[in-house]
């Protein structure tokens, strides 16, 4: 059982099976990309004189870095919306005033399920029944981006939450907390901290969708690169520049969210150590844990502290 708890290892017959379909599985795709390179470079996308444009400053000042700032412009706003948006909303689910908790329920939901770019096309629309502007489109974009990717993370938060014991719940009442203030206080510190990595992987989310605006003329790098693209003829170079320079966009928030990880584990374990230690530090993280364990006397935990 060294594979973990939902299979067996694999004995030889079945290593060797799968060291075959892998093999198959890399000829098919390998045969799938040679055939796409060739029909592209049948039609002339690979020459030099495609990629020439890219040597000139204009192609990079009027389209390529216009196109980045844009797309930074909205996962920046997308990312500080989303975490507010989700912040508030699974503190409301979480709530214990009904109303308030179905509400925003009904509300995450709704963000969750409807597709990112039916909410822009359906903003942009009302936003420009009066006449279409550069800033419309924008706020298209962006609101989208929040409804959905807000929703996610109050899920997230809300997830991360009711994984904590429930002696941390009991602790906040045993020290005369009502039911936000320990939400607010001991709850949601903790759920956000667990589940930093998983919050900074969704801002990937955010980077990626930002390509959607494409669809409501919001210039942002796949719109500018398209534009590019019209004048130079040269579509395809056009197109694996931008999906590029995405991917180091990406690879590097992936970054922050493995050195995030690596953070709360150190620091996990240096509290743990200092826990354990016969300091000061040990003696109150003691206490504060037996207050929260269930049936534990208060008066023996002050006169210990």
């Amino acid at each position: 059982m060294s594979a973990g708890v939902l299979f067996d290892a694999p004995g030889p017959k079945a290593r060797r099976r799968h060291m075959i379909l892998t093999g198959v599985g890399v000829l098919l795709l390998a045969a799938v990309l040679w055939v796409v390179y060739k029909r592209l470079d049948d039609k002339g996308q690979f020459t030099a004189a495609m990629w020439k444009p890219f040597t000139d400053p204009e192609l990079w000042k009027e389209y390529i870095l216009p196109g980045l700032v844009g797309t930074l412009k909205a996962a920046f706003a997308g990312m500080i919306g989303a975490t507010i948006f989700g912040v508030i909303f699974a503190m409301a689910r979480m709530s214990q005033i009904k109303p308030l908790s179905w509400a925003a329920g009904v509300i995450v939901e709704f963000g969750r399920a409807v597709p990112v770019l039916l909410m822009m096309l359906f903003l942009y629309g009302a936003l420009t029944r009066g006449g279409a502007e550069d800033i419309h489109a924008f706020i298209a974009t962006v609101t989208a981006l929040v409804i959905y990717n807000g929703s996610v993370v109050a899920e997230v938060i809300r997830s991360g939450v009711d994984q904590l014991p429930k002696g941390q719940r009991e602790a906040g009442v045993a020290i005369g907390l009502t039911d936000s203030q320990t939400l607010r206080s001991i709850l949601l510190p903790q759920a956000v901290t667990a589940m930093l990595p998983t919050l900074i992987s969704q801002l990937v989310v955010i980077l990626k969708d930002t390509a959607l605006g494409y669809q409501v003329q919001y210039g942002e790098m796949l719109y500018k690169g398209k534009n590019a693209s019209t004048i130079f003829a040269n579509i395809v170079p056009t197109l694996i520049v931008i999906g590029t320079i995405y991917i180091l966009l990406n690879y590097a928030i992936s970054k922050v969210a493995v050195l995030a990880e690596k953070w709360l584990q150190n620091r996990g374990r240096a509290a743990e150590d200092s826990a354990q230690g016969g300091g000061p530090a040990g003696g109150v993280t003691a206490g504060v844990a037996a207050v929260g364990a269930p049936g534990v006397d208060l008066a023996v935990h002050n006169k210990q502290v």
